[in-house]
């Protein structure tokens, strides 16, 4: 149900002022996804929302400022996209294989005769399956622009469908390129194009670089971007037959006008030619390669072009994209290279939006993460109407242990987000992104000790999502969904966690995981029969799964077995079988260490924390130690661990280490909810 009581001015706000409630009487923190409240009157509009068994507070300048919202199953839903529908039978049904001489396992995944008999990339994000979303928040988005987008919707349409909503946004950062063209306005939609593929917002930058070529026929540097955001790119490489048209034809296109460019337009151009064929092959590999090369001779002529260097490093990161280390922090090759390019650009130009983006890409899964700070600093507020450059520099922050920089960009991007869904009229995939912002805000506050704020973001999840649209893309988004419950068995909020209702049958990964986290609860409040009960339960959900069924970018079966054994070491523990508990959670902690880095990990309470926990029940000292230790070498500066190592080392007589790991805690730990007493909430104290 949706209810609304509004007092509308006629028009959408533009991008200006972006980031702040629009009477300054709301901070983000205390009315951003407030879950306790039912209603919020800002600017005289007042919303109250029931989703999902739940009340909810948002907002108004997280909801499009001229919604015209709709409640799931209603006719007016956002319609799907038959692009995306062939995405997600096309992503349910692909083999991901990841290294050399790929066999299968027992238990479903990848692996092959190398090292230890596996070969597996350590750094490959949920935007793997990107292709496969683009309806989402079909309640909460389906605008009605103001009278800005309903002049947009007016305007004649003379290259295509993309140009309706074409529109000149604010705070769009610095970065410029000037091109052949003899009207200034198709120059301004050009420079904002560029920055909008920067951001990987490409349905927006081809909106804009069509507006460019209908601005200026001649503009061969127009159709050039719009080819090159037609094409793969590092977060969405699935060339769908409709997609490689439209890039062959824009290509086509941009080759008519060729005559009309710098020599250097014209090296661009030709160097993106060999990117597409017509028709194309199912591997795209030999085709990328020889757009890298192409590339790289450019980058060669031409050392000093800032954007000719960032396209060059692209074009290499995109041969493999998420796939640039190995598990243990090994750079593949190429790279390096990409990560001398642009540190090379960033000497040049140092507010470059695609080099800082693509930078911190090059180096959050490497050995040294913290080499991205820089690049993280510099997006911080670098283009402000992108909700995803605002996002980026969380990535860093959350390797490298600065978890409220990470709260803080995330909540940036999740405001600019509302302000550029009430601007645009086709959001397309960055529906995906937006909700990624939500999820990796929950757990940055998780590890932070922020409760509130954890399951406020984690409930707005299922709030921008209606059951219709999320049924669509289910396969994409289902072990998004247990966030929730996730939160709650963080804090030991059992009574919680068992009142929530069963997630929908559609979501088969979620509920699975909602009946483990139940069995987790029923063996916190010592019902070991109910815990069993729910165990098994659980364990006939897994095996229901479809052979080879993938969550994201791993087997939902790996996933699920650390589940399993999370579960087995809870009634375990909650029996005082302190032994039996370690050897289980031992295994599950091994067994999460061999899922796929994530954004953020696809185990969101790292199972180190109830181990080491354990080892300070049973008192072994020494194991938790280690256990802690081992977890902030993953996580650093995570306060769960720094306040079992500091009790551990405490434990142990090592008194003056141990007071300076508590003083690290405490700062850490200074805008918790509420101060530690164990690093896990099964285990009230240790």
């Amino acid at each position: 149900m949706l209810r609304f009581d509004r007092t509308l001015v006629p028009s959408a706000p533009r991008f200006k002022n972006l980031g702040h409630p629009p009477s300054g009487e709301f901070h983000s923190s205390d009315c951003l996804f407030m879950e306790t409240a039912t209603s919020c009157v800002v600017d005289k509009v007042s919303i109250e929302m029931r989703t999902y068994g739940l009340r909810l507070r948002i907002a108004p300048w997280i909801v499009p400022a001229e919604s015209s919202l709709t409640a799931p199953g209603d006719q007016n839903r956002t319609p799907s996209s038959p692009r995306l529908n062939q995405l997600v039978a096309r992503q349910a049904s692909r083999a991901v294989e990841f290294g050399k001489s790929v066999v299968p396992r027992p238990d479903g995944r990848t692996s092959s005769g190398t090292k230890k008999g596996v070969f597996r990339m350590k750094n490959v994000p949920f935007f793997r399956l990107a292709p496969c979303v683009v309806v989402l928040l079909g309640s909460l988005a389906a605008t009605s622009l103001g009278t800005e987008g309903a002049r947009q919707d007016a305007a004649k349409e003379t290259v295509g469908e993309s140009t309706v909503g074409a529109q000149l946004f604010d705070d769009m950062g610095p970065h410029r390129r000037p091109i052949t063209t003899k009207s200034v306005e198709a120059q301004r939609y050009f420079d904002q194009a560029l920055t909008w593929m920067y951001a990987f917002n490409h349905d927006e930058a081809i909106r804009s670089f069509k507006r460019a070529a209908e601005l200026d026929d001649d503009c061969a540097m127009a159709w050039w971007g719009v080819a090159a955001c037609e094409g793969p790119n590092y977060n969405d490489d699935v060339m769908t037959d409709e997609r490689s048209t439209a890039a062959w034809d824009a290509l086509q296109k941009a080759l008519a006008r060729i005559e009309n460019t710098t020599p250097l337009e014209r090296a661009l151009i030709e160097a993106l030619s060999r990117r597409y064929a017509n028709p194309w092959p199912e591997d795209r590999g030999e085709l990328n390669r020889a757009y890298a090369d192409a590339m790289a001779q450019v980058w060669a002529d031409h050392p000093d072009d800032v954007d000719v260097g960032t396209l060059y490093a692209e074009s290499i990161m995109v041969q493999r994209p998420w796939k640039l280390y190995t598990l243990d922090h090994k750079p593949v090759e190429g790279t390096e290279t990409a990560m001398a390019v642009l540190e090379r650009v960033l000497e040049m130009s140092p507010n470059h939006p695609g080099a800082n983006h693509l930078y911190i890409h090059v180096t959050e899964p490497s050995a040294d993460p913290g080499r991205g700070l820089a690049a993280a600093r510099r997006l911080d507020d670098l283009v402000p109407a992108s909700g995803h450059l605002l996002h980026m520099p969380s990535h860093t922050y959350v390797r490298t242990g600065r978890w409220n920089d990470a709260i803080v960009q995330n909540e940036k991007a999740m405001r600019a987000d509302a302000t550029y869904r009430s601007l645009s009229p086709k959001q397309g995939i960055q529906y995906l992104y937006m909700v990624h912002n939500a999820h990796m805000l929950a757990y940055a506050a998780m590890m932070s000790g922020r409760e509130r704020e954890a399951m406020a973001a984690a409930r707005a999840m299922w709030a921008k999502i209606p059951d219709d649209a999320l049924r669509e893309v289910g396969p994409v988004f289902d072990l998004w969904m247990c966030s929730i419950y996730d939160v709650q068995k963080r804090f030991g909020r059992w009574d919680d966690l068992l009142a929530e209702p069963p997630p929908p049958s559609f979501l088969p990964v979620t509920t699975a995981i909602w009946r483990a986290h139940r069995a987790i609860a029923f063996a916190a409040k010592k019902d070991f029969d109910n815990a069993r009960r729910e165990h098994e339960a659980f364990r006939r959900a897994v095996a229901e799964l479809p052979e080879g069924h993938m969550s994201l970018i791993d087997s939902s079966r790996a996933i699920l077995a650390v589940s399993d054994l999370f579960i087995a070491g809870e009634i375990a523990l909650q029996q005082g079988e302190w032994e039996k508990a370690a050897e289980l959670l031992e295994n599950a902690a091994k067994t999460e260490d061999e899922l796929f880095y994530g954004e953020p990990p696809q185990w969101l309470q790292p199972v180190r924390h109830t181990l080491g926990a354990v080892y300070l029940s049973a008192g072994r000292y020494e194991n938790a130690e280690r256990a802690y230790r081992e977890d902030l070498a993953e996580w650093p500066k995570n306060g769960w661990s720094l306040f079992g190592l500091s009790r551990a080392l405490e434990l142990q007589g090592k008194t003056d280490e141990a007071a300076r790991v508590r003083e690290e805690y405490r700062r850490e730990w200074a805008r918790a909810d509420e101060p530690l007493e164990t690093s896990c909430k099964c285990i009230p104290k240790t």
